[in-house]
């Protein structure tokens, strides 16, 4: 694997520069619950053989040329001390009591901005029992680094199977299973039909990112600075099978599930915190993958210079989804096909494209700092954004400690909720960042774990889509 030299610079992408302004500053918290007391004698040592070797950006800052102001990686002698962070709490006391530290500490870390003065990133190694883990690390990654599957990739090259190592971990299928449509069976109406769908949802987009606000809700209090507020995070597990059940009998995507079930839950919330926002406007961004790809590549294939289609950085474009209103659904099974039809409509368009030159011609003419405000507008507007990943299917292991549990957190948004969610040994874990102080995280939980059961329990009577 190729390097460059101390000193030696290369350009910043648009994207990294738009997420690591004075406007935005977006990072990624990847969190692994150990089975076994993390041992962290070889951390050092793990970080230097396999971690920093994975790409030079991460043994890089971010520089600013000074004539034309054009940002640059710059390569740098990396002092790991200060990278690794491990806090010291009273010994011998309950999980329990564990877990209120973590949630404060988790909570601090999602707050704090990463230095500028040293690479972008950090690991954290909470070496107490919580009712979760026997020990945790967490990862902080800037996404100016990359986008969530450039290093999600990264981070699980350091990883192997905990049952042989020797074996590389193996991952679902990211095929759809819903039907395709090929170019040459398109006919003019659906061309033409798109075409109105591309116009339409690129014009909403920039009304929305510009004027129209969503309404002040239970999850959006609408005020300016809520990125820089402390956040609670918490998690929710629930089964993939249980999951492809409703799929199948639904003869919807896994996406379209985990949608509805967000919408749902999002709405029970709401409702039960006040009445009326039963009603209200209420929009996520979906984080929508623009790899045409079915799988993690290896990340020596990713760094290499004109591979394109499957290169490190920041590939991703945002979906605007209307949470649909309770007051014009009542079904729960509504909530997934009403999710189907959005998404549906949504990817047929051509908006992303369209999005990623509008924000060209800003950085042309404004600069990074005015893509970067247009991108902050398109957040605050919202009220949430939803981000989900596949994991492996097997169980992991780091440095041979095998991981329990296994999710993730995007921090920063100019936005009171954040729901991400990952696949990992059958398991999907959803994890929620909610302002602390403003979003009751347990009521919140609860009202997604009642959703989910509400929809599981209203397919079951379904015969499955496929049947005859």
């Amino acid at each position: 694997m190729e390097f460059r030299e101390e000193g030696e610079e290369e350009p910043v992408s648009p994207t990294g520069q738009y997420f690591n302004s004075s406007i935005l500053s977006v990072a990624i918290l990847a969190v692994l619950e150990f089975e076994v007391p993390i041992n962290d004698s070889q951390a050092l040592s793990l970080l230097q053989d396999v971690f920093l070797p994975i790409n030079p950006r991460f043994s890089s800052i971010m520089v600013s040329d000074n004539a034309d102001q054009k940002k640059q990686w710059k390569r740098v002698e990396v002092k790991l001390e200060d990278h690794v962070h491990v806090p010291i709490f009273p010994s011998k006391i309950s999980p329990e009591s564990y877990d209120e530290y973590f949630d404060d500490y988790i909570s601090n870390i999602a707050a704090e901005k990463l230095p500028q003065n040293r690479p972008l990133w950090e690991i954290h190694i909470f070496k107490y029992p919580t009712s979760h883990a026997a020990g945790t690390l967490i990862f902080k990654l800037h996404h100016a680094l990359g986008d969530g599957y450039s290093l999600m990739g990264a981070l699980l090259s350091c990883l192997q199977s905990a049952q042989n190592p020797s074996v590389p971990l193996t991952f679902p299928s990211l095929k759809s299973s819903g039907p395709k449509t090929t170019h040459k069976t398109k006919t003019v109406s659906q061309f033409f039909s798109s075409v109105f769908q591309t116009v339409s949802d690129f014009s909403w987009s920039i009304l929305k990112s510009n004027f129209i606000e969503d309404d002040r809700t239970p999850i959006r209090s609408g005020e300016d600075g809520v990125e820089f507020r402390p956040i609670t995070l918490s998690t929710l597990t629930l089964s993939i099978d249980e999951i492809k059940l409703i799929k199948n009998k639904l003869g919807v995507t896994i996406n379209d599930v985990i949608a509805g079930i967000i919408f749902l839950g999002t709405r029970i919330y709401m409702q039960e915190v006040t009445q009326k926002s039963s009603s209200e406007r209420c929009t996520a961004l979906v984080l929508l993958r623009t790899r045409n790809i079915e799988g993690y590549t290896p990340i020596k294939e990713m760094i290499e210079p004109n591979n394109a289609k499957m290169s490190w950085g920041n590939q991703f474009a945002f979906l605007h989804l209307p949470v649909p209103k309770s007051t014009e659904i009542s079904n729960p099974l509504d909530f997934v096909w009403e999710a189907q039809k959005i998404i549906k409509k949504k990817r047929s368009s051509a908006t992303s494209y369209l999005t990623s030159w509008l924000l060209d011609v800003l950085k042309k003419f404004r600069g990074p700092e005015g893509a970067a405000r247009y991108i902050h507008g398109t957040l605050k507007n919202s009220s949430m954004t939803i981000s989900n990943m596949i994991g492996p299917v097997e169980k992991m292991a780091l440095d041979n400690q095998p991981v329990g549990g296994f999710y993730f957190m995007v921090v920063g948004p100019p936005q009171c909720l954040t729901v991400t969610a990952l696949s990992y040994m059958g398991k999907l874990r959803v994890a929620f960042g909610a302002e602390k102080g403003f979003i009751d995280s347990q009521k919140l939980k609860a009202s997604m774990q009642n959703a989910f059961g509400a929809i599981l329990e209203a397919s079951n009577p379904i015969p499955p889509a496929n049947a005859a």
